[in-house]
């Protein structure tokens, strides 16, 4: 496992304490990193509760190395997703459990805001398997597998209409999205943004819905979706993956190539200035082909990046092949390459010199 490392002499660093290790899946997000061995335990570094901006707790403590947590050393683990309050986990069984921001039911169970114990996620998806979570900045979604297909289910926050109901109300236990099935879309990916979410069908087709702040939709306006809707302007693109951020959205294509739109912060989006014309910090209200990385000659298969535009917004992009691209933010080390003097960003993917193969 690396990480990166601004003091460091050379960005990329290993964990010492996770030698011997194998990580399957590492989590990002509020002031806290998850990873996830193959032996089904779980690892964790950085704050150790939640809720200090919206319930006043003090005096969390800061681990500093990864410590296996411990509450989830009888659970084999596969996933962990990362909110702004709370965290996630999903047992190989597929049993979903949620850890603190349990006041007033918010994810089905009634505990302290900094509650360290694992609860199951109450609610109809007890009984039901769930393959895939996503945790945004409040609320979380769960692609869950019915006898009929594949479903995703919201629990959380409603506002921005992001939990897919077609109302701005908050849900305390998971209720299925019902909009997938008049689209006739069968869900395989769910990706949760800080206050947007997408999916990606089993034909191809993506849908977004959720705040639509500056293009964030794809739907060519800033509008609010409350139910899923098809992004129109994909209609000849195969997605196989898509990935939200803070008011960003990416999606991959069956051919590698990748499609960009939402806030252009911190040239997170990769539409280089230099090469294609455009200020490369405008935001995009529909998708746009991701040229640079398309001129790397490789082939995408998936995108990672920062959930809040607020935070030195970066991505990263993995190819077939093993390699990882960066570009966005650089000025904290986060992309993992040097920067030229004087600038905080990179406009255009920059290949990272680590070895994923």
């Amino acid at each position: 496992m690396f990480f990166f490392d601004k003091r460091a002499k050379i960005c990329c660093c290993s964990f010492r304490s996770l030698q011997g290790i194998k990580i399957i899946q590492a989590a990002a997000g509020a002031g806290r990193t998850m990873l996830v061995s193959d032996a089904g335990r779980v690892y964790a570094f950085g704050k150790d509760s939640f809720g200090e901006v919206e319930y006043g707790v003090q005096g969390s403590r800061f681990v500093t190395t990864p410590q296996m947590v411990e509450s989830l050393k009888d659970i084999y683990i596969v996933q962990a997703a990362i909110g702004n309050f709370f965290t996630a986990v999903l047992s190989r069984e597929g049993c979903v459990y949620t850890f603190s921001w349990g006041n007033e039911m918010k994810l089905g169970h009634q505990t302290e805001p900094n509650d360290i114990q694992p609860h199951v996620l109450a609610g109809p998806l007890e009984n039901i398997p769930v393959v895939q979570i996503a945790a945004g900045y409040c609320y979380l979604l769960a692609l869950a597998c019915q006898p009929n297909g594949m479903s995703v289910y919201s629990v959380g926050c409603g506002l921005g209409g992001k939990l897919g109901h077609g109302s701005r109300t908050d849900e305390k236990y998971p209720r299925l999205i019902e909009q997938f099935q008049a689209l006739k879309i069968q869900p395989v990916v769910v990706a949760a943004g800080a206050w947007h979410a997408a999916v990606v069908g089993k034909d191809g087709r993506v849908c977004t819905w959720g705040w639509g702040r500056y293009g964030c939709l794809g739907h060519g306006n800033e509008e609010c979706e409350s139910v899923p809707k098809v992004v129109e302007a994909l209609s000849n693109v195969k997605a196989v993956h898509v990935a939200t951020g803070d008011y960003t959205t990416f999606v991959v294509s069956d051919k590698g190539d990748v499609y960009s739109f939402g806030c252009g912060e911190s040239s997170s989006l990769g539409h280089n200035t230099l090469t294609e014309g455009n200020n490369r910090h405008t935001n995009v209200l529909s998708p746009e082909l991701v040229t640079s990385l398309k001129r790397t000659n490789e082939r995408v298969a998936q995108i990672s990046l920062t959930n809040s535009m607020y935070w030195n917004a970066h991505t990263f992009a993995l190819t077939d092949s093993g390699k990882l691209y960066a570009f966005g933010a650089g000025d904290k080390g986060q992309l993992g390459t040097e920067l030229a003097a004087q600038r905080s960003e990179r406009g255009a993917p920059e290949l990272v010199e680590i070895d994923l193969s």
